[in-house]
């Protein structure tokens, strides 16, 4: 007998996919109102379990029925632009900053 613990082979990681938003839209509607269970959908349409829950739980976000503080789907996408802009406001003001800083000794 071995004392060293014997590793199973892994499945190889699927590479990442993208859905569109139909797609997503027609897999919660087979849970919502069909009435199908959330794990026969995934098994059908080749999803893992716990990605189409979150597509559920967000649907029902953005329907409003979701959890105190939740984001939509448009609130989610608007914080993003937001941050996205917060990073090159910063930028700019760091290159302006050094900028300004490299002028006033060149004149001292």
């Amino acid at each position: 007998m071995s004392t060293e613990m014997e590793e199973k082979p892994r499945k190889p990681r699927r590479k990442p996919r993208t859905f569109t938003p139909e797609f997503k839209a027609e897999a919660v509607r087979l849970v919502v109102e069909e009435g199908k269970t959330a794990s026969q959908v995934a098994r059908d349409l080749d999803l893992t379990h716990s990605c189409l829950c979150g597509w559920i739980r967000q649907s029902k976000t953005d329907a409003g029925k979701g959890p105190p503080g939740a984001l939509t789907t448009a609130e989610r996408e608007r914080l993003r632009q937001l941050e996205k802009e917060n990073r090159v406001l910063r930028m700019e003001r760091d290159i302006l900053s050094k900028a300004t800083a490299f002028f006033a000794k060149g004149n001292a």
